[in-house]
């Protein structure tokens, strides 16, 4: 990346990182409101004889809640509002519906920005990925977790279930970020399960522990799609460039407006990372506006189904490769 390719790009993005909060307030209250609109209207057909109509309706929802989850993630970067007691507020408002403590969501995100592509920090990355050279030299039951983890049907809905309804009731880093904060927000997310059932019996806290799911699924399959690409970027120091890491290991997913739409405009991923100062509302219009000597590379439909094939990053090709036909015998201790 020459630097002045990088100064035209910076000072590109820079234009883009403005707050309105007159947009942050209607994406902020029209989401919320959407979400519980559709949710509510989903909680009274899944109780009706005409149940079985529902899926449409929980499928709106999971991605309503997908969008929420995207504005909490604006306000743990401080850039949804101007202010940032604002946003504090809003991502604590908004906990409740993500399931996601903001403290811990914040710190485990902020950490996430810090050691993108940095191979020798990927426990901060959302999917671990394991190199090619690790699975040659790990022994069959290392590699049978891997394989299990890596599994779109293992990942997906599992992995998802697990972070959001049991990981953050009691986040690892909880002690760094305020026990009183995840017990508040434990206390909110209890109340908001009672209130649906003194409103709708156990139907309420079912339709919502249904939504949540698919929600996760959304989210996990998009989280992968950002970082997880045939010619995504990793390396080690003192060689790792963060700048080529925000770029050219986080995706730009062309994936349709009405996707841009459920999940908030997070898609961008690429110019997101470059600079996360930019609100979600912002990042649709900067990267189409995108000056023509940067030519980001665009996930489709067909290339995201395809990249659910790579599971390990090569090193010497610094491409991220399927599992290798015919593994390698795992490496021997010498004596």
């Amino acid at each position: 990346m020459s630097v002045a390719y990088d100064t035209d790009i910076r000072e590109y993005l820079k234009d883009w990182t403005a707050k309105d909060d007159r947009i942050g307030a209607l994406s902020f209250f029209g989401s919320y409101a959407a979400f519980l609109l559709v949710f509510f209207a989903t909680v009274l057909i899944v109780a009706s004889p005409y149940w079985w109509a529902a899926p449409p309706f929980i499928l709106v929802s999971a991605f309503a809640g997908v969008r929420l989850y995207v504005l909490q993630h604006d306000c743990g970067h401080h850039s949804l509002f101007s202010r940032r007691w604002m946003n504090e507020w809003a991502g604590y408002a908004l906990s409740p519906i993500t399931l996601a403590p903001f403290r811990a969501m914040q710190y485990n995100h902020n950490m996430h920005h810090a050691y993108l592509g940095n191979l020798d920090h990927r426990e901060t990355t959302e999917i671990h990925t394991m190199t090619l050279r690790e699975w040659n030299e790990a022994g069959p039951w290392r590699r049978l977790g891997y394989r299990l983890y890596r599994n779109p049907f293992f990942l997906m809905p599992i992995g998802g279930v697990f972070v959001f309804f049991f990981h953050y009731r009691w986040p690892k880093n909880t002690l760094k970020i305020g026990v009183p904060g995840v017990l508040a927000h434990n206390a909110m997310l209890a109340g908001w399960i009672f209130l649906l059932y003194l409103l709708f019996g156990w139907v309420g806290p079912i339709t919502l522990a249904v939504v949540a799911v698919v929600c996760a699924v959304i989210g996990v399959f998009l989280v992968y799609l950002q970082h997880n690409f045939e010619d995504a970027y990793w390396d080690r120091k003192p060689d790792l460039d963060y700048k080529q890491a925000a770029l050219q290991g986080s995706s730009a997913l062309d994936l349709g407006h009405w996707w841009d739409i459920g999940t908030g405009n997070i898609a961008y991923h690429d110019i997101h990372h470059y600079n996360p100062s930019i609100p979600s509302y912002a990042l649709r219009k900067c990267h189409h506006g995108l000056p023509a000597k940067y030519s980001p590379r665009r996930v489709t439909w067909r290339q995201a189904i395809a990249s659910l094939r790579l599971k390990l990053w090569d090193e010497d090709q610094a491409r991220l490769v399927p599992f290798p036909k015919q593994a390698e015998p795992a490496a021997v201790p010498a004596e």
